[in-house]
């Protein structure tokens, strides 16, 4: 009797484990990564957002240089879908200089349709 009770919770765990979908959630707190060589820098920045521009599914962000020369930042958009899956192919890592006590936009265009969460990660 015991053998037939434990293949039945075993069967049990086995289809519950199999019934959820899987989910990796980025947080509010993860949506801005920034090494620390950047905030040594004098740089700050917004958390990027996400909007429909003309069907196309964007994010944006306002990056800051608080110091009297311009700063060279690297910078890269992950974006996610509804389920916390990174989505591919990964966009290339890009540069811009930000001038001198100035800010600068940066942004990207999901390549995938139902993107639905986007990571910015700033380097020098």
């Amino acid at each position: 009797m015991k053998a037939n009770s434990l293949l039945t919770l075993l069967a049990i765990i086995f289809m519950v484990g199999c019934s959820s979908k899987p989910a990796i959630p980025v947080s509010d707190d993860q949506t801005l990564v920034m090494e620390t060589s950047v905030l040594a820098a004098g740089i700050s920045a917004e958390k990027p957002d996400i909007s429909s521009d003309s069907g196309a599914t964007v994010s944006r962000s306002q990056l800051y240089n608080e110091q009297s020369k311009p700063v060279i930042i690297s910078y890269r958009f992950y974006w996610y879908d509804d389920k916390g899956l990174e989505i591919h192919p990964l966009e290339q890592p890009r540069t811009i200089t930000i001038p001198a006590k100035s800010s600068v936009s940066v942004s990207s265009i999901a390549s995938y349709p139902d993107a639905r969460q986007v990571r910015l990660s700033l380097s020098l």
